[in-house]
């Protein structure tokens, strides 16, 4: 008898998936969120924040890719998720549909037609995919080579490779990250520089040059005219009438 009480005292532990798919599976998210927060393994820019954690828990489930991973490659620019590229051609290597990035380089080296393209093989179908072309020329003539904070001047065949892979990656497979820019992209594009926090800065000088290069229009105005006043007139502006003073009535006896 004791022992059949004490099976009936046992509450089965009910086993569901950790997603934000159901109910039940967001509250056990959104748990695991608040567990993340108070780690100091988890970068600065999500540490104490569960609430972005939680968004990023989802977007790693949605993504299919590891959400520690997520979290340690992750930057956060105007309230919006930008990734370093060596996780991108992770992600992208790792997918199962392509076998791992290759590189060609081409032109004379140092000079603006150096240059790089991406290319893998489909497993599917064994075709190579060619990613577009990037040349020292073409950074130049974007405005990534000269931008503040960018590696192109002291890393140049880096940022070719990272630029070229990116190019095939967001060409041939955009489902992997959903259309999120790379940081090195944001950095070449908007002129901030990473912090030490993981977020990334606006400097700026954009808006300095937008104001020392947007025209000052002068437009000339008549004067208003003055009207002269005569002698007379200014005589009776500036003395006061007298003021009367009532005289008292004298009695009449």
């Amino acid at each position: 008898m004791t022992e059949e009480k004490n099976d009936q005292n046992v509450v089965p532990v009910e086993n569901y998936e950790v997603t934000s798919k159901t109910i039940k599976g967001i509250a056990a998210l959104a748990r695991k969120a608040e567990r993340y927060a108070n780690s100091l393994f988890v970068p600065e820019v999500f540490r104490g924040k569960p609430d972005d954690i939680f968004a990023a828990l989802c977007a790693a489930e949605r993504l299919g890719i590891d959400e520690f991973g997520l979290m340690q490659s992750a930057y956060v620019v105007y309230g919006k998720i930008a990734f370093s590229t060596q996780f991108k051609i992770g992600a992208f290597n790792s997918c199962g549909k392509y076998e791992s990035l290759q590189y060609e380089f081409f032109g004379t080296v140092n000079t603006d037609s150096w240059g790089c393209r991406a290319w893998c093989i489909e497993k599917r179908s064994a075709n190579k995919i060619v990613g577009p072309s990037v040349t020292i020329k073409m950074a130049k003539d974007e405005g990534w080579y000269g931008k503040k904070g960018s590696k192109w001047q002291t890393l140049p065949e880096l940022m070719l490779r990272y630029r070229a892979a990116s190019f095939l990656i967001s060409t041939t497979a955009p489902e992997l990250l959903l259309g999120f820019q790379t940081s090195e992209e944001v950095i070449d594009t908007i002129d901030v520089t990473a912090t030490a926090n993981g977020t990334l800065d606006q400097k700026v000088t954009e808006a300095q040059a937008l104001i020392a290069t947007t025209p000052v229009t002068t437009v000339d105005m008549p004067a208003p005219a003055i009207k002269v006043q005569s002698e007379s007139e200014r005589v009776s502006v500036a003395v006061a009438p007298e003021t009367k003073v009532a005289q008292k009535r004298q009695p009449s006896f």
